[in-house]
């Protein structure tokens, strides 16, 4: 049984330094092989403890019942700060509650329909971009970070990538990618805030490139706003939306750091995301061509149609599992706890691991292997509702979750209705911001008999 590529993982014990130098060159090969059965387990350092938290009970206690007492660790966000400020993504209490009272309403099921033509238009687009490489080896995940970004802007700005501003952004993030700025120094060393955060010259240069760019596109919808011209899409909604407790709209500052992690979040998962799902339906043709057969529904921009698209979001749920792109999320005890009978200090790091979850050996059914029927099944099912969190869970699961489920099946299952994929080399993951392949994800198209 052929199983999807899965990174080596690190020897149980080694030191500081050598786990510092392996969390650099990757975040998911640092790790140690028995945390895919731990239920948790305990990291020191000089500077703090980490406990990873596997057992469902837990994540659902740090997550769900009590989020705040488990705020946000500021730590691993270090590194980004440059370019998201004080976006919703970094920060907790109060102004967290704030910003996600405004945020919300533009992401409700409802305005999915809303969203749902320029969703289309960008698949359309890929398609079109695609047909000129039939034939040819390519890195997938370049066009599918293209196709992610021209989604953004489409439902944030009304603009396709084309557009000046937009290509400008998009390979400003390009840079701001490789500069790899969530490898800061005080990820793993507390520092003072006084103190420099020894940010990497490319990565002030892109953050504060990026921040202008998005500032003139945030200044221009105030102003199309306030003449009465403003498009009807998510740039609209989120700054004509008042806080219902303070009233208060967001500032061009504010509006700032959500579109910078809206970009961020929404076309790095997004791309990472349907690049692995389009090597596992080269790795698995069978399932290539039942989503080839499901995508003639595809005919006309309706959103009706995402109802036919059911085998699509089951394979593009079993990528989430197998391919989480946001690999680990990190909380705060911001008070004494006990679990598992180990005394949890004020101030620990508790790290949950969505691709340590989504794998665990003692809650899934063939967890390494490539199943999309599986969410069928009683242990898929029982799975999905305690172990199962790409987009985190509870009060901070990610507004985008819905726009995330109907943009990934929709552009895979677009590409597959006119197109078949090959794989190349097989491909190792790696986790920086997101879970990526270390050398890209080679696929060869060719064109889809009908």
């Amino acid at each position: 049984m052929i199983l999807p590529p899965k990174p080596p993982s690190r020897p149980d014990k080694v030191s500081l330094w050598h786990y510092a130098k392996l969390f650099r060159a990757d975040l998911l090969s640092a790790q140690p092989a028995r945390l895919y059965r731990a239920w948790m387990a305990e990291f020191r350092t000089p500077f703090f403890r980490s406990y990873l938290i596997n057992q469902p009970e837990l994540v659902q206690r740090v997550l769900k019942e009590r989020p705040d007492d488990f705020p946000k660790s500021t730590r691993v966000n270090e590194g980004l700060r440059p370019l998201l400020g004080d976006s919703v993504f970094v920060t907790n209490g109060e102004t967290w509650k704030r910003q996600r009272r405004i945020i919300d309403p533009a992401f409700e099921g409802g305005r999915l329909r809303v969203t749902f033509p320029a969703m289309w238009d960008a698949a359309e687009a890929s398609a079109i971009r695609l047909e000129q490489q039939l034939g040819q080896e390519i890195d997938i995940e370049s066009e599918c970070s293209h196709v992610a970004a021209d989604v953004i802007f489409r439902t944030l700005f009304s603009l396709p990538i084309e557009h000046h501003l937009a290509r400008d952004v998009f390979e400003e993030f390009r840079i701001y990618q490789r500069s790899q700025p969530i490898l800061n120094l005080a990820a793993l060393i507390p520092l003072p805030r006084w103190m420099p955060r020894l940010f990497g010259k490319d990565t002030r240069r892109s953050a504060a490139r990026i921040r202008a760019l998005i500032t003139e596109l945030t200044q221009n919808r105030a102003d199309e706003i306030a003449a009465g011209t403003a498009p009807e899409d998510l740039a609209t909604k989120i700054m004509t939306t008042a806080d219902p407790v303070t009233n208060e709209r967001f500032t061009t500052e504010e509006m700032v750091d959500q579109v910078a992690i809206f970009f961020l979040a929404g076309h790095e998962t997004s791309a990472s995301t349907l690049s692995w799902a389009l090597y596992l339906m080269a790795l698995y043709p069978e399932w290539q061509d039942k989503l080839a057969d499901e995508a003639q529904a595809l005919e006309e921009c309706d959103f009706a149609v995402m109802g036919k698209l059911r085998l699509s979001r089951d394979v593009f749920r079993e990528t989430l599992r197998l391919y989480p792109p946001v690999p680990m999320m990190v909380r705060e005890s911001a008070c004494p706890e006990q679990m598992r009978e180990r005394d949890i200090r004020k101030g620990s790091q508790l790290v949950i691991s969505p691709w340590h979850l989504h794998r665990h050996e003692r809650l899934w059914d063939n967890p390494d292997g490539f199943d999309p029927t599986r969410w069928q099944t009683e242990n898929g099912k029982a799975c999905q509702r305690e172990a199962f969190i790409p987009f985190s869970a509870g009060a901070r699961v990610c507004p985008g979750a819905g726009f995330a489920m109907i943009e990934g099946p929709l552009i895979l299952s677009r590409i597959l209705r006119d197109y078949h994929v090959a794989a190349g080399p097989v491909p190792v993951p790696v986790a920086h911001l997101t879970v990526r392949a270390k050398s890209g994800i080679r696929l060869t198209l060719t064109r889809r008999e009908r």
